[in-house]
This record gives C-alpha cells, structure tokens and sequence, in this order.
C-alpha cells in the first residue's frame, strides 16, 4: 500500500496533484499552512498505487510518495 506526504510549509494549494492524480485521491484540505495556503491530502490511502504522478507534478516539490 503506497501513500503520500505533503510538505506542509512547501505546498501552496496549487491543485496540479489533484488533476493529475489517476485514481482521483487527493483534494483541497482544511488545514491551512504558515504561508496562509490550503495544503492538498491523500483522501484514500488504500487506493494509491504509488505511480508518483503527484510528486513529479508539483512545481514546489512537496510531495514524497511512499510505497
């Protein structure tokens, strides 16, 4: 099972992660981060299957995939 991090302090809620995830689990959180920007989240872990489309879209590199 694979699933993702997201720098807090990096991500600027940009929604690249989002549209390019294949399996459609990532979104727009609650959480907001020092910056004053809404941070992207894994909705599902359990359907990741760790391609790292996430990661390699993100202009700010603050996704880590794990599998």
């Amino acid at each position: 099972m694979a699933k993702i991090e997201v720098a807090k302090d990096r991500c600027k809620g940009c929604g690249l992660c989002i549209m390019n995830c294949p399996k459609k689990i990532i979104k727009i959180g609650s959480t907001m981060n020092p910056k004053g920007y809404f941070i992207a989240e894994q909705i599902d872990e359990s359907k990741c299957t760790g391609c790292a489309l996430c990661a390699v879209m993100c202009p700010d590199m603050a996704i880590t995939v794990y599998k």
